[in-house]
C-alpha cells in the first residue's frame, strides 16, 4: 500500500494530507484530528495502520490551511473552531465522494480530542455519507446542537483513568440522536499513551466497524 499525497481544496487554500486505499478496501476512515494536531499525529497514525491491514482505508489530512496552522500555534485560535473544523470535515466528505476509487464507500469518521466534535458536526451534515463516528478521548460535548441530529452510530472510546472527559463523553451520549456504545480503556489516560492502549483502541474501532459493515450500516 502507498500513501497518494492529497491536497483538499476548501477556502481559497487546500489542505494537505494523504490517503491510503489497501485492495478491495471495504471502507475509508477519515481521521480527525484534535487541539494542536496534525496529519503527523503518532497515535493516529498508529491507529490508522492498525485499520489498514483490517482492510479499511485511511486519510490522514490537516484541517487548518498553513497559514492557519502558523496562526493557531502562537494563538490557539483555530484548535476549538467547531463550526470551521465541521466545514472542513464536510469539505473532505464532499472531495471523497468524487474521488475514484472510493467514492463507492462508505466512510468512518475517527475524530480525537476536538477533532470528535468536529467528526460528529459533519455526520450531522451529511448523513447519507457517514457510516460511522469514533472518538478517541474526545470532547463530543463541544459539538453542541449537532449532537441531537447525528444518525449514525457512533463509539465512544475514552480512557478508564481520563475521568472529566468520560463525565463529559457520557453527558454527550446523552444527548446524542442514534445508536452509540460507551467504550472504556481501563487503565488508560487521556493520550492513550500506556503500553497497549492504543491497540485496544484500534482493535474495538475495528471491531465496531465490521459489525456495521457486516450488519449493512444500522
Amino acid at each position: 500500500m502507498t500513501a497518494q499525497p492529497v491536497r483538499v481544496p476548501v477556502d481559497g487554500a487546500a489542505l494537505p494530507g494523504e490517503l491510503v486505499a489497501p485492495a478491495e478496501a471495504r471502507a475509508v476512515v477519515l481521521f480527525a484530528h484534535g487541539s494542536g494536531s496534525s496529519r503527523h499525529s503518532p497515535r493516529n497514525r498508529r491507529v490508522a495502520a492498525a485499520l489498514r491491514a483490517a482492510g479499511l482505508g485511511t486519510v490522514l489530512i490537516d484541517l487548518l490551511t498553513e497559514d492557519e496552522e502558523i496562526d493557531d500555534l502562537s494563538t490557539g485560535v483555530h484548535r476549538f473552531d467547531i463550526p470551521l473544523l465541521g466545514r472542513r470535515v464536510v469539505a473532505v466528505l464532499d472531495w471523497l465522494a468524487g474521488r475514484p476509487g472510493v467514492r463507492e464507500l462508505p466512510v468512518v469518521l475517527f475524530g480525537a480530542s476536538t477533532g470528535a466534535a468536529a467528526a460528529l458536526a459533519a455526520a450531522a451534515e451529511r448523513p447519507e455519507r457517514v457510516l460511522t463516528v469514533v472518538s478517541r478521548g474526545g470532547r463530543p460535548d463541544l459539538a453542541g446542537d449537532a449532537l441531537e441530529r447525528v444518525r449514525a452510530p457512533v463509539l465512544l472510546i475514552v480512557g478508564g483513568r481520563d475521568p472529566e472527559v468520560l463525565r463529559l463523553n457520557e453527558e454527550a451520549a446523552r444527548r446524542l440522536g442514534g445508536p452509540h456504545t460507551l467504550h472504556v480503556v481501563p487503565g488508560a489516560t487521556h493520550l492513550f499513551e500506556e503500553p497497549g492502549a492504543l491497540e485496544r483502541v484500534a482493535e474495538a474501532t475495528k471491531e465496531w466497524c465490521d459489525e456495521l459493515l457486516t450488519s449493512g450500516g444500522r
